[in-house]
């Protein structure tokens, strides 16, 4: 992803596709996580996320911008971050992505550009194809970054998402404040 102070025609484009955001489906594995799956000998399930990309969801959600976290799989572990963060849109085992969102956008009575997903591989694809504005990470699938309007520059699973929810925050000019308020505390 260009840099926020970039103002080249691509990222004026990209800045202007972020502004009408209002809300953000999130894939989770190479997404939330690094894409690893992590089985213990006794067959439990491990997932790591990354504190920043959480943060990045309050702050999104406590501006207005709505946030759903569509995944293939089934883990107590993602229902368990998604309820710590107060994430209210939680869909799991479901590959058919774009329908996925599409039930929360109708919920929320949203036309598909005010939408953007972000996603790393195949099944993701038509979500982000779909919405304003699809975004994929550096470590996700080739041809998903040739379809994608914008690739992070930070990894999935290591601040990506909070990447791109600073990159939705700035484009609707309300980063600086945010910014200002931690400076206050």
């Amino acid at each position: 992803m260009s840099k926020l102070n970039d103002t080249t025609s691509e990222t004026r484009s990209l800045l202007e596709k972020a502004r009408k955001i209002r809300l953000l489906g999130l894939d989770v594995d190479g997404v939330l996580s690094d894409g690893k799956i992590l089985f213990s000998a006794q067959g439990d399930e491990v997932k790591a996320f990354c504190t920043l990309d959480g943060h990045g969801i309050k702050l999104l959600q406590k501006n207005d911008i709505h946030v759903a976290i569509i995944t293939g799989r089934n883990s107590p572990l993602v229902a368990r971050r998604a309820r710590d963060l107060g994430v209210k849109f939680l869909i799991q085992g479901r590959e058919d992505k774009r329908i996925a969102l599409d039930s929360v956008r109708e919920e929320l009575g949203l036309d598909w550009e005010l939408c953007a997903y972000m996603g790393d591989d195949l099944p993701d694809l038509s979500a982000m194809k779909a919405c304003g504005l699809g975004i994929t990470v550096p470590n996700g699938h080739s041809f998903v970054k040739k379809h994608a309007d914008m690739c992070t520059e930070t990894r999935g699973g290591e601040g990506a998402v909070r990447e791109v929810c600073d990159f939705i925050l700035d484009s609707k000019d309300l980063l600086a404040d945010i910014h200002s308020q931690f400076l206050e505390k």
